[in-house]
């Protein structure tokens, strides 16, 4: 208003004044007919916000913002994110079958977050509950229960937290099992047949966790033979017998249990040598006849030829029967359908002569009065 009065004093002090004025409310009708908008942004907690302000409709006019250091911004659907995921188990080693609990929690975070588990590639189901805070952000906290096996072992379990403003946001641990012992009886030698006079030799393959602390040979319901030899988890058997033949058992054993495996020993008749047995049948007559020895052959293997045989030579002589009976009754027929009974009859004796039919007849009753002249024959 000094300033204003200052220029009144002047030579031209009405028309300044005048001008002064037209100019003041000229500004202050542009002010009022312009609105200021600012755009919505979303930033996460501890990263830097460009809030921008311009006019709405600008007309090119000029505008001057009255204390620009003091400005009030609204902040509205603020999202903070959540600390990292802290995850623990019940137990640092579980044992196989047995079941462990696995907790992860994500705190501080706005609006409270979601967890989801993963063990390997397949999505398990756990328990959540959300919690408010003080400061009105959110804890939320999730278990998992699951019954561990020997194929669990060295699996991660991962706990993933979803939220709007983070990605990928996980924390994992990775299963300890242990298990009682996997165990496998392999024979080294011999392959194929056992037969009597050879040797044998097993090796018991055993693996868990822990390591098994004792592996044991034994047999079952009767004594391992005396002359045996157990070096570590091998047992070795020379010049074996039929009397061997038996059950022998591999036991292996850690802190969590023990598991065996068994072997069938079946000890077969050392290789003999045979005659190679040949037949030849005639429909009247069988005979067997055999060629020199010329390989070597399994005994079991030579009785169950010879059995063969006596099957061939029975069945043979049976055929051979069948045959004779059906020619014999071939022949019977025959010599039957050729030979039939002659019947040899004199009641028509005196029909030749009679006149007429009646007196043939009464010429054939009286004949029967003569015995004599009857004959009958039958073959």
């Amino acid at each position: 208003m000094k300033q204003v009065s200052n220029m009144a004093n002047t030579s031209n002090g009405s028309l300044a004044t005048l001008l002064i004025l037209f100019t003041i409310s000229a500004a202050i009708n542009t002010v009022q007919s312009q609105n200021l908008i600012a755009d919505n942004i979303s930033v996460v907690e501890g990263e830097t916000a460009t809030i921008s302000c311009r006019v709405k409709n600008n007309d090119d006019s000029v505008i001057q913002l009255l204390n620009p250091n003091r400005q009030t911004i609204y902040f509205k659907d603020v999202r903070l994110p959540p600390g990292n995921p802290i995850i623990e188990s019940r137990e640092d080693i579980v044992s196989e079958g047995n079941e462990t609990e696995i907790t992860c929690t994500s705190m501080g975070s706005k609006p409270a977050a979601t967890i989801r588990w993963m063990k390997g590639d397949k999505e398990l189901q756990g328990k959540s509950k959300v919690e408010t805070t003080y400061d009105r952000m959110f804890t939320v906290t999730s278990w998992l229960r699951l019954t561990v096996t020997r194929e669990d072992d060295g699996v991660p379990v991962v706990c993933i937290v979803d939220h709007p403003a983070v990605k990928d946001f996980q924390a994992q641990k990775y299963l300890e099992v242990q298990y009682k012992p996997e165990v496998k009886i392999v024979v080294e030698f011999p392959s194929g047949l056992i037969r009597e006079g050879e040797n044998l030799e097993l090796t018991c393959q055993a693996k868990g966790k822990p390591e098994p602390q004792q592996v044991n040979w034994v047999r079952v319901e009767d004594d391992v033979p005396s002359h045996a030899v157990i070096t570590g988890s091998d047992l070795f058997i020379e010049n074996l017998n039929k009397s061997y033949n038996g059950t022998y058992r591999c036991v292996a054993s850690n802190s969590v249990g023990e598991a065996y495996d068994d072997y069938i020993l079946f000890v077969r008749d050392a290789l003999t040598t045979t005659p190679k047995p040949t037949t030849t049948t005639t429909t009247t007559t069988i005979s067997a006849t055999t060629s020199p020895p010329d390989i070597i052959q399994d005994s079991q293997a030579g009785t169950e030829a010879q059995r063969s045989l006596d099957h061939a030579v029975i069945g043979g002589v049976v055929a051979v029967v069948v045959f004779a009976m059906l020619c014999l009754l071939i022949v019977l027929g025959r010599y039957f359908a050729r030979h039939k009974g002659t019947y040899f009859t004199h009641e028509a004796k005196g029909a030749d002569d009679a006149a007429d039919a009646d007196t043939a007849i009464i010429n054939a009753e009286g004949g029967h009065n003569n015995s004599d002249e009857k004959k009958e024959y039958y073959i």
